[in-house]
């Protein structure tokens, strides 16, 4: 089998636009007539120029596609990732742009091959580990209002049949790294407190900050927010210092969780060498595809931490996140960020209920585009 060519499509997602207001997906041909579905991730709510801003997207997929996967087998996914990733100098140090391209690629390969061989991907990558996987999102909003309301809330979303969610309790949002004041933290504990008397431990309720706090401020909050348990404490420092996140990990029982803005097992090594976080939160389509997010995956575990991808994307990363979950001993939960075009892109769509996503067992990916509400939503 060869790949014989590629397409790339725009897409317009629909209001609130949950993943991006366009998304950017990817079909690989072969010479068998075997089509493969990737999306590369493109964080496309964070402006307002339009899709036209794809523009060099779709140029460096292209060309990447040009030079290292047109005439090749898509089995051979090792070689044809690292030629990519290695050959030129520049491509080398890994960006988000680069391996999101990567990615693409990747998942479009194991989509074909799961197609040839009839298999779901994971039943490629060691077979399917869990039955079902537990997920969860953002505590809704309204949560914001006072420590009683976030309590109802939290009631509300144990009674869905919810077992976590998350929320960030210092905004607004910050570049960082930011000091943050004893009346913010005290009221973030008020927040806690709230919602322990309301649910107890039933609901587990991780800590966001995008990474926007100086490492006092971060072991500051830790010490405060301790006692109420959170599940996690994600990016309390910006996530490119490892070792002032290890700092902060070292002075908490509270686990610490990054990585949905590192690539490559390269950069995730060194983050759970360093013991800087312990809940692994891998952007599978980010950070280099589906065989790259299984490595991460197997070097969080020789280290005894976790993973729990994260979710910010289209309908198609989305379901090479499931992939990789359903086959990884040590996956532990799922960010599930869904908006109503994840729901009716495919024929069959992605189970997600009662908190917890049912992984399809169809080939590839288990996933069918829907072509008629494709048709709607295609501006390039």
């Amino acid at each position: 089998m060869k790949v014989t060519g590629v397409k790339t499509t725009v897409v317009e997602n629909e209001d609130p636009y949950i993943g991006g207001k366009y998304f950017l997906f990817l079909e690989v041909e072969t010479d068998e007539g075997i089509t493969g579905l990737g999306e590369k991730v493109t964080g496309s709510s964070f402006n307002n120029s339009g899709w036209k801003e794809f523009t060099s997207q779709i140029q460096l997929i292209h060309e990447t596609c040009e030079a290292f996967l047109i005439g090749q087998d898509p089995f051979n996914i090792e070689k044809i990732w690292s030629d990519a990733y290695g050959s030129r100098h520049d491509y080398r140090h890994p960006s988000l742009h680069y391996t999101s391209v990567l990615a693409a690629i990747d998942m479009a390969c194991w989509d074909i091959m799961g197609k040839a061989t009839n298999q779901p991907a994971y039943n490629l990558l060691g077979g399917k580990f869990h039955e079902k996987l537990r997920a969860y999102a953002y505590m809704p909003s309204g949560w914001q209002d006072s420590p009683e309301k976030a309590g109802e809330i939290a009631r509300q979303l144990l009674e869905e049949g919810n077992s976590a969610c998350k929320l960030d309790p210092f905004t607004p949002l910050h570049p960082g790294p930011r000091d943050v004041g004893l009346p913010e933290i005290r009221k973030a504990a008020n927040i806690f407190e709230a919602i322990r008397k309301e649910v107890g431990d039933d609901l587990e309720v991780g800590i966001g900050t995008h990474g926007q706090l100086t490492t006092y401020s971060a072991i500051r909050v830790a010490n405060i927010l301790e006692e109420y348990n959170p599940f996690w404490f994600e990016e309390p420092v910006p996530p490119e210092n490892y070792d002032e996140m290890a700092r902060v990990a070292a002075h908490t029982s509270i686990p610490i969780a990054s990585g949905e803005r590192l690539v490559t097992k390269y950069e995730f090594s060194q983050l759970i060498e360093k013991g800087a976080a312990s809940i692994i939160q891998i952007d599978v389509g980010q950070a280099g595809g589906i065989l790259e997010a299984k490595k991460v995956a197997a070097i969080a575990e020789a280290h005894y931490a976790m993973i729990a991808p994260h979710m910010y994307c289209g309908p198609i990363a989305a379901a090479a996140a499931i992939q990789v979950d359903t086959c990884s001993p040590n996956f532990v939960i799922q960010e599930a960020n869904q908006g109503p075009l994840h729901k009716t892109i495919f024929k069959e769509p992605l189970a997600f209920e009662n908190g917890f996503i049912t992984p399809p067992t169809g080939p590839g990916l288990g996933v069918e585009l829907d072509m008629d509400v494709m048709k709607s939503r295609i501006v390039s």
